[in-house]
């Protein structure tokens, strides 16, 4: 070790990443897609990431101004703001999403953890506040006519009645 590695380091150990360092970089990832489709412009965003009978599922929708928007009624809020709602703008943000699922699934390989079946995250865009809830079991998989969709319009009514 040269003069000038033993001045700068004096023995602190540099952290190396861990499991959960890179999981919460995946779900900020997801979180930044969210906000760059909304441009800023909403005041919680909640996403939805499903991997369930090795079936991914990314979704999500916003509050703006008071009011649970789907991703595609955003310009419903009458905030005065046009968002792009376009089809191809809606595929690109769940193909990142889809991208990041897998990276989830591969990352609880690597490190031999369970994948969650279902992960509800809350963004508060204002107070940068970030919740998530994890599920291991199954949701939908097991049920005749339940799919991961319906289980995001349910929780999309949940938040409404809220």
């Amino acid at each position: 070790m040269g003069l000038f590695d033993k001045f700068f380091k004096k023995n602190v150990p540099i952290k190396e990443k861990i499991y959960e360092d890179y999981f919460t970089e995946i779900q900020a990832d997801m979180v930044s897609i969210c906000l760059e489709y909304v441009e800023n412009k909403a005041d919680k965003i909640y996403l939805y990431a499903s991997f369930e009978s090795n079936v991914m599922t990314p979704n999500y929708f916003y509050d703006i101004g008071g009011t649970i928007l789907n991703k595609h009624k955003l310009n419903d809020a009458n905030n005065g703001f046009v968002y792009d709602v376009s089809p191809d703008r809606q595929k690109a943000c769940l193909n990142i999403l889809m991208e990041d699922i897998k990276k989830m699934v591969n990352l609880c390989k690597e490190y031999n953890r369970p994948m969650p079946t279902e992960i509800k995250m809350i963004y508060d865009v204002k107070t940068k506040e970030f919740h998530a809830d994890y599920k291991y079991e199954s949701v939908y998989s097991t049920h005749k006519t339940k799919t991961a969709y319906d289980v995001v319009n349910e929780w999309m009514e949940e938040v409404k009645n809220q």
